[in-house]
């Protein structure tokens, strides 16, 4: 099953990280609410799903945890900014 749920992540970070909320307490776990992961779904689905995985299983966050973190922020700024490459040149105007 985790090996699924991998995949499932790997391919779209936001379904992963809604299945997640949906199917364990790992979300609630590691935020209070439920503003702040809706807003990370929305804006930053790798730096949450990320944050989650690393937080919720162990209870915080260490060093590498935070590279890991650091990690879904960079894969957030390159997807936005390849969507932004790839525009049509007449989106540009």
């Amino acid at each position: 099953m985790p090996c699924l749920f991998a995949l499932v992540a790997v391919l779209s970070p936001r379904l992963g990280l809604l299945l997640l909320w949906l199917f364990t307490p790992w979300v609630d776990k590691a935020f209070a609410g439920f503003f702040l992961p809706l807003l990370g779904l929305v804006f930053l689905p790798w730096t949450t799903l990320m944050y989650v995985l690393v937080d919720a299983p162990a209870g915080g966050i260490h060093v590498a945890g935070w590279i890991l973190v650091g990690l879904g922020v960079v894969l957030d700024i390159s997807s936005y900014a390849q969507s932004r490459a790839y525009r049509p040149a007449s989106d540009f105007a």
